[in-house]
């Protein structure tokens, strides 16, 4: 498996701000490339990586690994996948209307120089607003106008269930808001796949639930390599490593969530599969190794 790293700068973004250099990573497997790009970050309160504990608990952990206990600036890495013949984004970004420090996919694309026209398949990791709200254009019409839209059935059933948005209280009521009016928007043009299926070649879908009700990861196999696609199954890079079971505020169901966490990090350490994660330091792609009855993510 082939790492490499280049440098892009790209064009201007809103407000004639200019796209920070960032380092773009990109993973060979024979032949197929696994890119990272940036939507830019999130900015968020400390209290989202704790459900049920004081936030204090958390503060060793975040000071160790370097991270602010102010808030909490987690990056946005959308993977980008091309074998010669399919062009695949995996999530599409927050668009201009969630954060303004998000939603720079398409200037990342432009500094690549790959135009949506050229994006074959959108493999949607989950409905939350950075994963999907940049899926349409101010005219609602679909940025990657020649892709095909794919996401997890349950997923998309869970977010068009009409008890949706009363189950997620009031501040998750823009969430359901903007997902069903994504995925009703895509209407018959947004497909669905199941737990375990084989989506593209060599794309596997695989169930990691809690985050979201139809949360799905994606294994990537060439040969005996393989990247594994993680979403928001592991929302952090350091909490979720140190305290995998301890509730995350992000998900919607804790528990499970804290299941799926514990059982991913295990199978990822075990198989030394490289794994990119949507909320890790970018460009997100590394390793998980285990650290005591703890895990810890190497950087590639």
């Amino acid at each position: 498996m082939k790492l490499s790293r280049r440098f892009v700068l790209g064009g201007l973004v809103a407000g004639a701000t200019s796209i920070p250099l960032r380092a773009l990573a990109q993973l060979d497997l024979g032949s197929v490339s696994i890119e990272t790009l940036s939507d830019g970050n999130l900015v968020l309160p400390p209290s989202m990586f704790l459900a049920d504990r004081p936030f204090e608990d958390a503060f060793e952990i975040l000071r160790a690994g370097g991270f602010s206990t102010e808030e909490i600036k987690p990056d946005c890495n959308v993977t980008l996948l091309r074998d010669g013949t399919n062009t695949v984004l995996f999530d599409v970004g927050a668009g201009p209307n969630f954060m303004p420090s998000a939603g720079t996919l398409l200037d990342s694309l432009d500094a690549l120089g790959v135009s949506p026209e050229e994006i074959t398949h959108v493999l949607f990791t989950h409905g939350h607003p950075d994963h999907l709200w940049g899926v349409l254009d101010d005219f609602d019409e679909p940025v990657f106008m020649n892709a095909r839209h794919l996401m997890s059935r349950v997923e998309r059933d869970y977010w068009l269930d009409p008890a949706t948005p009363d189950s997620l209280g009031e501040e998750r009521l823009a969430f359901a808001a903007g997902a069903i009016r994504m995925i009703e928007t895509l209407g018959d043009t947004l497909e669905t796949f199941e737990d375990g299926e084989e989506i593209l070649p060599g794309i596997f879908s695989v169930p990691t639930n809690g985050h979201t009700p139809g949360h799905t990861s994606f294994r990537i196999t060439s040969g005996s390599e393989e990247i594994v696609v993680i979403g928001d199954a592991i929302g952090n890079a350091h909490v979720a490593f140190a305290e995998p079971l301890w509730h995350s505020g992000s998900d919607q169901d804790t528990v499970m969530g804290a299941e799926t966490r514990l059982n991913l990090l295990t199978s990822l350490a075990q198989s030394a599969s490289v794994v990119v994660g949507y909320h890790f330091p970018f460009p997100g792609m590394g390793r998980v190794e285990t650290e005591g009855n703890a895990f810890r993510y190497t950087a590639l």
